[in-house]
């Protein structure tokens, strides 16, 4: 029998280092508690797994440090085991989690320890790199296996690798992008934290296929676990001799280091990158020549993102037919997603290309948090668009999201529910994008500067009417005039919400009204007649806008009141609304 407990960030941060303590406190010495990655499944945080001796798995979710011993009670002394033990208080409901879910990229996460190659190894670890080394024709399955990257743009992987191959360079590199900037994304954390093997191997394929022998991980520096467990991983795979000189005695060999990012969200743009890993400024620099024919230090490199990387090994295993039979006829495989927002069941998950966004949401994630509506569904990071309800059965794949008018990216997924502002949504996603433009260019440097401002002043009340055309024709300008993705990208949330929320902007701008009750310049907090006086709303009003009466029907000062929303939320009555 076997204990597990998930210590990836998501773990580590709802306290499983204590249930881990309590849970080897309870065993003894005769049972060892194995530390694993994240499953995706982050939601029910704290988690713990019992593996019997068939492999059947019992898991438990949300718990604490005594429900922990609880649970090690309960399967090592079954028949002393206490009367008021309740299974469902911990057992998270997985079944429509994972039913429709495919798991390639995310095969070994929270089955294996990230930091032992020996349990990589066990589940067929360094084995697509063997078959590599030995003849196993790697372009050409990743070609036929119809793999594109999942950084965004979606170019086929295996047209990559060719073209870099034809380069006549004998000096060549190979790149893992980790540069994971995107609000609401994890999908690049998760895998180098639970699997940082995998990835490894995935790069080292990659290097082998175009000829490479020196290659970086550049990993977002905001991930120190992510960053650690890939250093430790490289160190064990040149222990084993899958990396360094000579690999397996085939007379290949590869160089890998790790290389953290410069804390800006441009440097996940493959050119920008480049310029970071060369200790410059991260800028993008104009296309061609590319990075395939002219990379780091002017020579061929290779950049993949890491779920790309971590779908290789599987890939070279199985063969092509085994990963093309997933997906729709253009966009192959499975896509991981970081599902995020409004939504019951979060964490990531990894899908079938070709499911629909109602799927996802409603099958996968159990639907909208308090009984909401869903309202829409924002897709590709802070460049993507926002997708009304009424299109939620559109299919997720390379074809489909952009006759939406957003983007695949890297696969952020936020779910917004009907009290969510449209209007303050574009702006969110604005203000990132502008902030983090490199400045380079100036329909991206000004023309998103324009843009949130004309945003912001549309939510506090002032917008005007030609501010809607004048979006409008920015959000054009900027996305044609612009060099990089970022900038191309960046009127993405405006321009969809514009186009399926305009009567949100329209009821700002005219009416002078905020809809969803979000915009604080636009709103005003009232008590009704439900009020009994019981006084939480003035306690919990850090400024003194509702006095304290006792029994007595409150009202608010609309004055002093800042709209922080915290009386509403102490309210045990619904007495506070908002108008």
């Amino acid at each position: 029998m076997t204990f597990r407990v998930g210590l990836s960030s998501c773990g580590v941060a709802s306290g499983g280092i204590a249930v881990r303590e309590a849970l080897q406190a309870e065993l003894g010495p005769a049972h060892q508690v194995k530390a694993v990655g994240c499953n995706g499944m982050c939601h029910c945080e704290p988690i713990v797994e019992v593996v019997d001796k068939a492999g059947g798995v019992t898991r438990y979710g949300h718990v604490t440090p005594d429900s922990a011993r609880e649970i090690a009670r309960k399967h090592l002394r079954p028949r002393k085991w206490y009367s008021f033990w309740r299974q469902e208080d911990h057992a998270p409901a997985e079944s429509t989690y994972l039913d429709k879910q495919k798991r390639i990229v995310l095969e070994n996460c929270g089955e294996i320890d990230p930091l032992s190659i020996d349990d990589y190894l066990a589940r067929q670890g360094y084995r697509g790199l063997e078959m590599a080394l030995n003849g196993a024709p790697v372009i050409e399955t990743i070609l036929k296996s119809g793999l594109r990257g999942r950084g965004g743009a979606g170019f086929p992987t295996g047209r990559k690798w060719t073209l870099a191959r034809a380069e006549k360079s004998l000096e060549k590199y190979v790149v893992c992008n980790g540069d994971e900037g995107d609000p609401g994304a994890f999908m690049d954390r998760l895998v180098l934290e639970a699997d940082p093997h995998r990835v490894i191997e995935g790069l080292a394929i990659a290097a082998y296929a175009v000829g490479a022998s020196e290659g970086f991980l550049y990993i977002r520096a905001e991930y120190p676990m992510a960053v650690q467990n890939i250093r430790r991983a490289i160190a064990a795979a040149e222990g084993k001799g899958y990396l360094g000189e000579n690999i397996l005695n085939s007379g290949f060999s590869l160089h890998l280091e790790v290389r953290e990012g410069a804390g800006a969200f441009v440097c996940g743009e493959e050119t920008a990158l480049i310029q970071s890993l060369e200790g410059k400024r991260g800028m993008p620099k104009l296309r061609p020549p590319y990075p395939i024919v002219q990379g780091y230090r002017g020579k061929p490199t290779v950049i993949n993102n890491v779920e790309t990387l971590a779908a290789v090994p599987w890939i070279i295993r199985h063969g092509d037919e085994a990963y093309a039979q997933y997906g729709t006829a253009k966009s192959k495989g499975t896509k991981v997603f970081a599902l995020a927002g409004k939504i019951q069941r979060g964490g990531l998950i990894e899908v079938p290309m070709g499911i629909t966004i109602r799927e996802v949401v409603e099958e996968i994630g159990g639907g909208i948090r308090n009984g909401r509506k869903l309202k829409a569904v924002q897709m590709g990071g802070p460049s993507g668009g926002c997708i009304p309800e009424r299109l939620a059965d559109t299919p997720i794949d390379y074809e489909s999201l952009p006759k939406t008018g957003a983007i695949m990216g890297s696969g952020g997924m936020v779910v917004l529910d009907d009290q969510d502002c449209m209007v303050d949504i574009a702006k969110f996603f604005l203000q990132f994008t502008q902030a983090e433009s490199c400045g380079k260019c100036t329909f991206c440097r000004i023309g998103t500067k324009r843009m949130l401002e004309i945003l912001e002043r549309i939510c506090a009340g002032k917008g005007k009417a030609e501010d809607l055309e004048t979006l409008e024709t920015l959000a054009d300008y900027v996305s044609r005039g612009s060099l990089c993705g970022l900038g191309q990208t960046a009127p993405n949330p405006v321009a969809t919400t514009l186009r399926y929320f305009r009567e949100e902007y329209e009821a700002h701008i005219f009416e002078k009204r905020c809809p969803a009750g979000k915009c604080p310049s636009l709103i005003r907090y009232q008590v009704n007649d439900a009020c009994i006086g019981c006084t939480l709303c003035a306690q919990a009003c850090p400024v003194g806008a509702i006095a304290y009466k006792p029994y007595e029907k409150h009202s608010i000062d609309d004055q002093l009141c800042t709209r922080c929303d915290l009386c509403r939320k102490a309210c045990q009555d619904m007495a506070v609304e908002v108008v």
